[in-house]
């Protein structure tokens, strides 16, 4: 009866993840080019199936199956990298991505540091000297991994294929950098994504670059709505469950003890 209050607690802590996750991507709904997250649970049987199966320790020394810790193990987060909709703006300098792949950013932190970050949202601008930029000031850079720089005072047009021309002359192509496993790509915040130890990085290919377009977050308000009372439901299911539990104990301690 003991473990089932410990069951109902795991159980209470995880749903309580998973509305964390889910309020951070309502709260993302209007984040351009934002991917909304998931969270995942293992149930107590698939740990214990794992632990089990497990070869890396000698075969001739006694297997240590840990704590005994029975119901539900929080996982991992995931991301849902699915193509948000297009918003039309009118403005040149946004851009947006149709197929996989990311903008390419020189992203400067706050000591000075820079460093390559990714992101979808395609909201940029010219700064003083004409260079393309994000809103806080990160540098847009093209497929060399430079800096895009344009002549303020001169009209330009940007294709599909993220070439910029003014006067009828190419002066860069935005860079847009996939990868082979999305699996190595953390978020940094800002918006942005970095790799981690073993993303390997690819020019993106079968992509269209729209200008004049903002891509959305792929955050949809009515299922996330929906999850949300699903998550609240099984959340009091658990607390009524720890409820019973300590009813129960109150009656064996307390009752049926007396004469």
């Amino acid at each position: 009866m003991v473990k089932g209050l410990y069951t109902s607690y795991t159980g209470m802590i995880n749903e309580q993840h998973r509305l964390d996750t889910l309020a951070n991507s309502i709260a993302n709904f209007d984040t351009n080019g934002f991917k909304k997250e998931g969270a995942t649970s293992q149930a107590f049987d698939d740990v214990l199936a794992y632990k089990i199966k497990d070869v890396t320790e000698a075969g001739n020394l006694p297997r240590r199956m840990g704590i005994i810790n029975p119901g539900v193990k929080i996982g991992e987060n995931y991301v849902d990298w699915s193509e948000g909709s297009f918003k039309e703006t009118g403005n040149q300098l946004d851009l947006a991505i149709a197929g996989k792949g990311f903008f390419t950013i020189e992203f400067t932190s706050k000591k000075g540091a820079t460093s390559i970050k990714y992101t979808r949202d395609g909201n940029f601008t010219l700064d003083m000297q004409g260079n393309l930029v994000t809103p806080e000031g990160d540098y847009v850079l093209n497929s060399n991994g430079q800096h895009i720089r344009l002549d303020p005072l001169k009209d330009f047009s940007v294709n599909r294929a993220g070439q910029i021309y003014q006067n009828g002359a190419l002066v860069a192509t935005v860079g847009v950098t996939d990868f082979e496993d999305y699996n190595y790509l953390e978020k940094y915040g800002e918006n942005y994504y970095q790799p981690v130890e073993g993303a390997v990085s690819r020019p993106a290919q079968g992509h269209q670059v729209y200008s004049g377009y903002l891509e959305q977050s792929n955050v949809s308000i009515v299922d996330e709505m929906v999850n949300m009372i699903s998550i609240q439901r099984s959340y009091e299911a658990n607390q009524k469950l720890i409820q019973t539990f300590d009813s129960s104990l109150d009656i064996a301690a307390n009752q049926l003890g007396k004469l």
